[in-house]
């Protein structure tokens, strides 16, 4: 039997299950119609995913997997509460063993991913695994290829495309708002990682933070730029957290710099010791004609004071809700997701080029982690 410890388990009760705000975006189903949901991995991520499913119209949770007691009863307790009543397992592969299975969400550390994954895919089902895709190159090629060939689809929990100011800027960019790409920011600076969970500080169960953190931002700016980046160069280490946790192996701090199609650079940093309301997470995009604020979707045009808002359909809905709710028509209509195997993979291989030159002290060309 495989074992995982999935992560920290949100204490939520089961009020706060049922009362998350949004309606769901379906149609009302009829009953044949109804996609039968599975969830491997209902710890931190993986309840709150389950949260959200919950008020998708259209699924019901039938198997939940989890090797931690106390996060599978929780889980439980939250699908009973209304009316149905899943079984329960601790080992996935018999789970998906079931064949009244149609879906499978997958929200386990990193290192699981890629056998889950493939998996579930090769018995016919459709999976919504959260990203990274997984470890290393050689893994993102098994799943990519695994995908490519399976009768369900394959979305992958790259959940900020489906953000309405990320989608709405994301548009406007395409549509030429911002003129030409010009340069690329991201930053995330937060406080540590919990320290309970882990796996987290594990760069062999994790990928480091690079991979299993900074992946969104990645993501947000290879779909900006539209190509994958022709090399990268980058620094990091330990500079505070030294041991902290205990065995820890993670950076806590890092910068890279891409090269992308047509001069374009991206500048990343990524640290963990920023005091609270300092500096916190950008992503930003500047073109010819000014610049634009992904995540507020404000726009500021170039030697201009002042700044606006761009239209953004569906405003302040959740970027995670409405990634399951495309997950569920895409699985009922066999629809190419937004955030599929494909983009999931470049994304994931942009965060191992990082990776790999920080490690490695040197410029890293895309071919190097393109296998």
């Amino acid at each position: 039997m495989y074992h995982w410890v999935s992560g920290t388990n949100m204490h939520q009760s089961r009020r706060s299950f049922l009362t998350m705000p949004g309606a769901a975006l379906l149609p009302a189903q009829s009953p044949h119609s109804t996609l039968r949901v599975a969830f491997i991995g209902v710890g931190n991520r993986g309840s709150y995913l389950l949260r959200h499913m919950l008020k998708v119209q259209g699924i019901r949770v039938v198997a939940i997997c989890d090797t931690d007691p106390d996060n599978l009863k929780k889980a439980t307790e939250a699908v009973t509460a209304l009316g149905d009543a899943p079984e329960t397992y601790v080992d996935y592969r018999k789970l998906l063993d079931r064949k009244d299975i149609d879906a499978v969400v997958i929200a386990t550390p990193v290192d699981f991913h890629k056998a889950m994954a493939v998996a579930a895919l090769e018995v016919g089902k459709n999976v919504y695994c959260e990203k990274p895709m997984a470890l290393t190159p050689e893994e993102c090629r098994i799943v990519t290829n695994a995908a490519a060939s399976a009768k369900g689809i394959f979305q992958s929990g790259f959940q900020l495309r489906h953000d309405p100011n990320r989608a709405a800027s994301m548009k406007f960019i395409q549509d030429g708002g911002i003129g030409e790409i010009l340069f690329l920011e991201g930053h995330r600076h937060t406080g540590d990682l919990p320290r309970k969970t882990a796996w987290y500080f594990d760069r062999s169960r994790s990928g480091d933070n690079i991979v299993e953190q900074a992946c969104h931002i990645i993501d947000l700016m290879v779909w900006a730029a539209g190509a994958h980046p022709l090399r990268a160069f980058g620094s990091g280490g330990v500079n505070l957290y030294k041991n902290e946790p205990p065995g820890r192996t993670t950076m806590d701090n890092y910068s890279v710099i891409y090269e992308f199609p047509n001069d374009v650079r991206l500048s990343f940093t990524h640290i963990f010791f920023d005091p609270p309301g300092f500096s916190g997470i950008k992503e930003r995009v500047y073109g010819s004609r000014g610049a634009i604020d992904l995540a507020t979707g404000t726009f500021i045009e170039l030697d201009r004071k002042g700044e606006r808002k761009i239209d953004v359909a569906d405003a302040g809905q959740d970027s995670t809700f409405r990634s399951l709710v495309a997950f569920v028509e895409n699985a009922k209509s066999g629809k190419k997701p937004l955030n599929n195997a494909d983009s999931a993979r470049i994304s994931t291989l942009t965060a191992m080029m990082g990776r790999k030159s920080i490690y490695e002290r040197r410029v890293v060309s895309w071919e190097e982690v393109d296998v």
